[in-house]
């Protein structure tokens, strides 16, 4: 089986980066593998404050609806898909 992204749950293509649940700046450690354009999205919605509150807690993420929106929209595309990624409004 392949492995998944963290977040979206997609199988993990050629470029692969650790995302870390609580930021390095806040203490963090643990990482997790993520897909770039997913890694760009989180860090696009949260602050590293926020992520250092939600830590490994990958459903709280997915509570935020422009996260969520990115989610489904990426849901189908290749694992090395790449677009621009917009923060939110």
């Amino acid at each position: 089986m392949a492995d998944l992204c963290w977040l979206c749950e997609r199988p993990l293509g050629r470029k692969v980066q650790q995302h870390h649940t609580v930021p390095k700046a806040k203490k963090g450690r643990a990482t997790v593998a993520v897909h770039p354009i997913c890694h760009r999205a989180i860090h696009a919605n949260f602050t590293n404050t926020r992520l250092s509150r939600i830590g490994e807690d990958r459903a709280a993420l997915l509570e935020d609806e422009a996260l969520a929106k990115f989610v489904d929209w990426i849901a189908n595309k290749p694992p090395d898909f790449h677009a621009p990624t917009r923060r939110p409004k």
